[in-house]
């Protein structure tokens, strides 16, 4: 499971010309689904991004976490995030988890994120076409591979 993390002053995701999520100070997390992944990596992904500690404090100096701010979230299914691009010009998405895997894992995560953050979080539409707005706040933009853990 991949994750980028960025940092938001505010974001949202529109689908169909229609508003469907937005927050002010939180985190805009793009999300790519793998074959492999399981409960296990969701557990451990939705640990890291609320502790991770990317929010200024009284000083400026990023010591908070998204628990601590008490800020929001979006969070949006991109299985761009394992194209491979090791071979010619057209990224191959053969890691991506197909729809009938990749659905329940996104919804776990979404459940997962929701119960640690202990409010709801934002979503796009699986599969849909999304137009995301970011004003990325640092900016800060953080990558996360549960494959990569060392």
């Amino acid at each position: 499971m991949r994750a980028v993390i960025q940092r938001a002053s505010k974001a949202s995701v529109t689908v169909n010309e229609e508003k469907i999520s937005a927050i002010e100070e939180g985190v805009l997390i793009l999300i790519g689904i793998e074959n492999l992944d399981t409960q296990e990596d969701i557990d451990w992904l939705t640990n890291k991004i609320v502790n991770l500690r990317i929010f200024n404090d009284e000083e400026g100096v990023m010591n908070n976490s998204l628990l601590e701010t008490n800020g929001d979230a979006i969070v949006v299914s991109q299985f761009t995030l394992h194209a491979s691009t090791k071979k010619g010009n057209r990224p191959s998405y053969i890691k991506a988890a197909r729809p009938e895997v990749a659905i329940p894992l996104y919804e776990a995560f979404i459940a997962t994120l929701e119960s640690k953050m202990d409010k709801k979080v934002g979503t796009g539409v699986f599969g849909a076409d999304m137009k995301v707005e970011l004003l990325n706040d640092g900016p800060v933009t953080i990558l996360i591979d549960t494959k990569d853990k060392t």
